[in-house]
């Protein structure tokens, strides 16, 4: 059975914004200041896991130039570019409907293009175990992140029951993004777990859990089959993508799923979903402050993250709790307690 690793790659990423634009997207930005973008990271975290020849990457059309010059290493008839975004279920459903077509016998782990990960020797080692869960099985298998504060902003994971031999769980419920309240239960409950959006799963599973729990999206694809990897593919998606049922595969699949498990996970993961989530993983000098950029110069300032061009000279005093942000001309500065409005100012609104 070959590992075969899918890469989603669609997202506008706006809660970045002016770093992040719809143009370009945090995925495909070096937003630690390590020289490569979030998606190098994601594909370099996997090596060992499959060959190079065995990724695949789903992303908006707009993207697909801007995939093929970060990841010139992955078969550009691996790069799968949707014609509109229909959220994650059609996503993971086109390229698992076309890894199947051409490797029946695949297991596969899908996986977003925006995280990070710090520890990626214990990654690759939960992976590992996750696949060789799923390898022989019609199980579905999502990794949990251990959560280290009652964080309002992810989804989370029930597990049921004991553990395995090799820690994985039951799960018993897929749980929305919570209150304060309800994250600080969750948090003392000890058996909930931050979703990733990590899934692993064979061929046969995904595509029997696709029929079964969103027949519509699974009829799109059937009808689009016969068109994978000839001249036809690129005008038949074009024309059946657009009516898949834009639904995210946590509601179309996840929530529904009997044979579906957790694997606890500690490996230093974010979402990095935000200036302030960036903060406290940046390093941080005595007095809170972070930032990216060789020429950012902080006197008298607390708390803030700062995200500059190389070139930019930055100087700031008397600040607390602010994030500056620039790039290609547009500026933010804004206090971290507004950082959710941030999509709506740049908007405009």
């Amino acid at each position: 059975m070959q590992n075969h690793i899918v890469i989603m790659a669609g997202g506008i990423g706006s809660r970045f914004w002016p770093m992040s634009t719809p143009e370009y997207p945090k995925q495909f930005i070096d937003v630690m200041g390590v020289g490569k973008s979030l998606i190098q990271l994601t594909v370099e975290r996997f090596k060992g896991i499959c060959p190079k020849e065995n990724f695949w990457v789903v992303t908006s059309e707009k993207y697909v130039d801007i995939v093929k010059e970060q990841l010139p290493q992955i078969p550009a008839q691996h790069i799968l570019a949707e014609p509109e975004a229909r959220n994650t279920a059609p996503c993971i459903a086109y390229a698992c409907w076309k890894i199947r077509k051409e490797f029946p016998q695949a297991n596969i782990v899908v996986t977003p293009s925006d995280a990070l990960v710090i520890d990626t020797a214990e990654f690759a080692r939960c992976i590992a175990v996750a696949l060789e869960k799923t390898a022989d099985s019609q199980a579905i298998v999502t990794l949990g992140m251990m959560p280290t504060r009652p964080e309002t902003g992810y989804g989370y994971i029930a597990a049921q029951g004991e553990a395995d031999a090799k820690g994985i769980c039951k799960v018993e419920a897929f749980k929305e993004k919570p209150d304060v309240e309800t994250a600080k239960g969750y948090l003392a409950a000890g058996n909930y777990f931050w979703n990733a959006g990590i899934f692993v799963w064979n061929a046969d599973t995904i595509t029997n859990a696709i029929r079964r729990y969103a027949p519509q999206i699974a009829g799109v694809m059937d009808e689009l089959e016969p068109a994978l990897f000839t001249d036809r593919e690129a005008e038949e998606l074009k024309r059946l993508f657009p009516t898949c049922e834009k639904i995210s595969i946590d509601y179309a699949v996840m929530e529904k799923a009997e044979d579906i498990f957790v694997l606890p996970a500690e490996f230093g993961w974010s979402d990095l979903g935000s200036w302030g989530s960036l903060r406290t993983l940046l390093p941080q000098d005595e007095a809170g402050n972070a930032k990216v950029g060789s020429r950012v110069d902080m006197y008298n300032c607390r708390n803030c993250v700062v995200h500059a061009a190389e070139h930019r000279q930055v100087v700031l005093e008397g600040l607390e709790g602010y994030i500056v942000a620039e790039k290609d001309g547009r500026l933010l500065v804004c206090r971290l307690s507004e950082e959710q409005r941030i999509k709506d100012f740049a908007a405009g609104k």
